[in-house]
């Protein structure tokens, strides 16, 4: 969960991620951990700015030989 996107956007001063929506993504989480329990994998779930926690997980796992990422799409006005 990256903190950055629960303070307002440099758009209008909103919310990114408003209380409904962290629900659902909250229980989204949840809900994709359980799925992946009973089928004998996890799923690691962080707090902090991806470009640092990515870091540290591979730091942490030590014999990663691949990233896979994407960029969040942003709209322009």
């Amino acid at each position: 969960f990256d903190p950055r996107h629960y303070l307002g956007t440099h758009c209008h001063g909103f919310p990114k991620t408003g209380p409904h929506r962290l629900r659902f993504l909250l229980e989204s989480v949840k809900d994709l951990r359980e799925t992946l329990k009973k089928k004998g994998s996890t799923l690691v779930v962080r707090k902090g700015k991806p470009e640092d926690v990515v870091c540290d997980l591979i730091t942490q796992l030590g014999s990663v030989s691949t990233v896979v990422f994407h960029e969040e799409v942003r709209e322009t006005l």
